[in-house]
């Protein structure tokens, strides 16, 4: 018994040494090797209170720096800003990070931003009602907000009021409440304040320096990653103005449609009246990379053309330098000082905080085997069902096209109709892209009901059946009977794994000030809001996974399910990543290839732009994050002969992910 506890002890404890020296070494890539002091808290606003991450030079004392508030986009929050924080800090700066509404830690939803019952479809400043650009929407709240996403609430009455008596109410998301907060912060030099602002947070940003303009702490400069531009004949512009603004503009944008009402980002944009109005020259001297206007009294404008995507471009190192510079430069030159702006420390964070994630995901191996050394648990290691619900490689690849394709059809339009109009009680389900999930989810659930129920019958009459337990939802002792006892057992299993990783993400925040993600959040502590949503959300995605594994592991099963060691597990392994994981594979070729290729995203070209942008975007976390699933569920069933454990621990792990930091409403 001693011997058998001895290798998952080792490699627990390995794992989860190698995952803590990576954040140790993390810490000291955002603490700049004790150049920066970093606290986080919370600051007060109209409608509740707002969480920050504050980085301050260590080195100030009572001297005085500029200051930089960073707004994340749509899904992210404060920590997706680290890379602008940790090398704004390394040269001199104070910044704060926030949690806008309905993200991260901070207490207000995103309904605080306000809506009304209309939107515009092209250019805010170019609509009107009689050629149908300026147009009543109804539906659902989420849906109206974010359709309300560029509206922005220093615009003119008719896009800031409804006769429903709507009020798009503060599109800074929280923005103007945390600059005034940077703003009196003992050691910032009022003088010389700036925004920066990815995605969402552009719009945020746009908000905050509309607010300020005019006042002794109007901002000096406003970096927009990813920003849309509007006409000057949307806001009151004769009082209004905006210093020194550079757009650092991706090539591969999935959003480009929704700011520009073009498929991809080229010259002819950069030509086109809207752009060349924001850089004050002619479409024949437009030019990307290239500063217009001056600095001194703020008319200072550049397009930044990076070779990124929308979502990479918080972590472009070619986008960090520019903003760097024209912070600088901003605030009258030689300012920030400290190495060149292309020397960049802050992805290693990145990847040293990805190092520690995976680790600790991969401790849930030993741990598990740890816990089916108690007898109580030792009952869920049962034999694999006989080998005679194999399939035949013919038949096998059939159902493998089937369901590949059954999930790229179908990823699209119902993660689209579940994010803004599927009529969920929007009370009870509060998460946005959790909403799309739902959505998407649920016809599945229907869809592999139905098919699970044809096959059982054919089964039978073939003389094939083996039961539920064939279909990894029964034991070996009552095969043909759902196993509740099983389903028990493992949902204690599982709340045992998540409680050591809970652990482990509690005491990463609370040491290292960080969490588990990569760029953006994966992994964070609950707040008592979002730990209710987890429990809201976890039945369908349980429900789902428990019948995606089913499909998969059990019914779809095949002789490597059945071999010992490494080559059996690779040879399961790939099938079921295959199955899980080739329907959204199949749409990011759709996707790209076309963007690439100079044509367009692919779902805008091929589905209209409706289909387009945020769950396309989601793709580059999607996919790894599924594959990862796949390594958990393949383990798990090959190891228990059930989906129980498996499937119970990745809906767990992915309600995690869309409950603890994206969007609530």
């Amino acid at each position: 018994m001693k011997r058998h506890w001895k290798l998952p002890i080792a490699l627990l404890a390995g794992l989860l040494a190698i995952a803590f020296v990576a954040l140790f070494f993390a810490n000291r890539v955002q603490r700049a090797d004790g150049a920066i002091e970093i606290s986080e808290g919370y600051l007060p606003s109209e409608v509740g209170n707002l969480f920050y991450k504050l980085y301050k030079p260590s080195n100030l004392k009572d001297g005085k720096a500029p200051g930089v508030l960073l707004l994340h986009g749509y899904q992210n929050d404060h920590e997706t800003n680290a890379a602008y924080a940790i090398e704004l800090c390394k040269r001199g700066v104070i910044v704060l990070s926030l949690d806008e509404y309905g993200h991260g830690a901070s207490e207000p939803g995103l309904k605080e931003r306000g809506y009304v019952n209309h939107m515009v479809k092209v250019n805010y400043g170019e609509d009107s009602v009689e050629d149908k650009t300026f147009r009543s929407i109804g539906g659902t709240v989420r849906y109206r907000l974010l359709m309300n996403f560029s509206n922005l609430s220093f615009f003119d009455e008719r896009y800031v009021t409804d006769d429903a008596g709507n009020v798009l109410t503060d599109s800074s998301c929280g923005g103007i409440a945390a600059y005034k907060f940077l703003s009196e912060l003992p050691n910032v030099d009022r003088t010389k304040l700036g925004i920066s602002g990815h995605s969402m947070g552009t719009w945020a940003g746009w908000s905050v320096a509309a607010a300020y303009s005019g006042t002794e702490i109007e901002p000096k400069a406003t970096v927009l990653q990813c920003g849309e531009l509007f006409r000057d004949s949307a806001y009151d512009a004769e009082h209004i103005h905006f210093n020194n603004v550079l757009l650092l503009q991706a090539k591969w944008d999935e959003f480009s449609y929704f700011r520009d009402y073009k498929r991809n980002v080229d010259d002819a944009i950069l030509r086109s009246p809207l752009r060349t109005e924001f850089l004050g020259t002619s479409a024949a001297n437009a030019a990307w990379d290239t500063t217009f206007g001056s600095f001194v009294d703020g008319s200072a404008r550049r397009m930044e053309l990076l070779y990124t995507n929308h979502r990479l471009t918080t972590h472009n190192a070619h986008g960090l330098a520019a903003a760097l510079d024209w912070f600088d430069q901003s605030f009258g030159g030689n300012v920030l000082t400290g190495p060149a702006y292309t020397e960049q420390s802050a992805m290693t964070k990145e990847w040293l905080v990805l190092l520690a994630m995976l680790c600790v995901i991969a401790a849930l191996l030993p741990f598990s085997e740890l816990l089916l050394c108690i007898p109580f648990f030792a009952a869920l290691a049962q034999p694999l069902p006989s080998k005679a619900g194999i399939k035949p490689a013919g038949k096998w690849w059939r159902g493998a096209l089937i369901t590949i394709l059954l999930a790229g059809a179908t990823y699209p339009f119902m993660t689209q109709l579940g994010h803004a109009l599927l009529p969920l009680p929007e009370g009870i389900f509060r998460m946005t892209v959790g909403n799309g999930f739902i959505g998407w989810y649920l016809l599945l659930i229907v869809i592999m009901l139905v098919t699970t129920w044809i096959g059982a019958r054919s089964a039978k009459k073939k003389g094939t059946y083996d039961g539920f337990y064939g279909m990894g939802l029964g034991s070996e002792r009552k095969p043909n009977r759902i196993s509740f006892a099983l389903l028990l057992r493992a949902c204690l299993f599982v709340l045992c794994m998540l409680l050591m990783m809970y652990l482990v993400v509690f005491a990463a925040e609370k040491l290292f000030r960080l969490d588990l993600r990569f760029i953006w959040p994966f992994f964070k502590t609950f707040t008592l809001p979002r730990l209710g949503q987890f429990f809201v959300y976890i039945p369908v995605f349980a429900l789902f996974f428990l019948l995606n594994n089913s499909k998969i592991m059990a019914s779809m099963r095949t002789e490597a399910t059945y071999k010992k060691g490494f080559a059996g597990f690779f040879g399961s392994w790939w099938r079921n990543a295959l199955l899980m994981v080739g329907g959204i594979l199949i749409i990011v070729l759709i996707e790209y290839i076309p963007f690439f290729a100079g044509i367009g995203p692919g779902a805008d070209v091929l589905f209209g732009s409706t289909f387009g942008g945020p769950f396309m975007s989601l793709l580059i976390l999607f996919v790894p994050q599924v594959v990862v699933f796949s390594v958990l569920c393949t383990y798990f069933y090959r190891r228990t002969g059930s989906v129980y454990v498996g499937a119970l621990l990745v809906s767990s792990l992915a309600a995690w992910i869309v409950t603890g930091g994206s969007s609530m409403l």
